[in-house]
């Protein structure tokens, strides 16, 4: 079943600079690499060449997921979206009703999500129990870690920042 991958223009360009990166730098040293280690003789006790080949196998891994995730993506504007209820893209403030602690998580796509940044997947355990909630909710989530108690204290679209500058 294809599943569609929500992301911002910035997740679509950075997965594609990965698969540029890998196909033209990488993967042809990685295959000079296996050249110059075939030189060597023996492929039993060839460590060079066995590093290589596990690299190169890694690499064709990576290129697979890649295209399988950029084949199914869909690129989605956040700031064309309606952010009365929390969806893609949203910045949502909530707060511990245990500990009065106050959390703030931008929902991204996979590929872009940073926890130490706030951003989070949209596919992670607490961003599906965040979906389709509004401000003054308050909702219990399941997490890895237990369950918890928030009240949604806002939910609005702010410019996502992806990385520390």
């Amino acid at each position: 079943m294809q599943q569609v991958e929500p992301m911002t223009m910035y997740g679509y360009e950075k997965l594609q600079t990965e698969v540029k990166e890998l196909k033209e730098v990488k993967r042809p040293q990685v295959v000079k690499d296996i050249e110059e280690a075939l030189e060597h003789g023996d492929l039993k006790e060839n460590a060079e060449y066995h590093a290589a080949k596990e690299m190169q196998k890694n690499i064709d891994n990576r290129l697979a997921d890649l295209s399988e995730i950029l084949g199914n993506s869909q690129i989605v504007d956040p700031s064309q979206l309606e952010h009365a209820k929390i969806s893609f893209g949203s910045t949502v403030v909530m707060t511990d009703m245990d500990t009065d602690e106050e959390y703030t998580y931008t929902i991204v796509g996979g590929s872009e999500s940073n926890p130490d940044l706030g951003l989070i997947s949209f596919g992670s355990p607490l961003a599906k129990q965040l979906l389709g909630k509004e401000e003054g909710d308050e909702v219990k989530v399941r997490l890895p870690s237990g369950e918890k108690e928030y009240e949604i204290e806002e939910v609005k679209y702010q410019e996502i920042v992806f990385e520390c500058k």
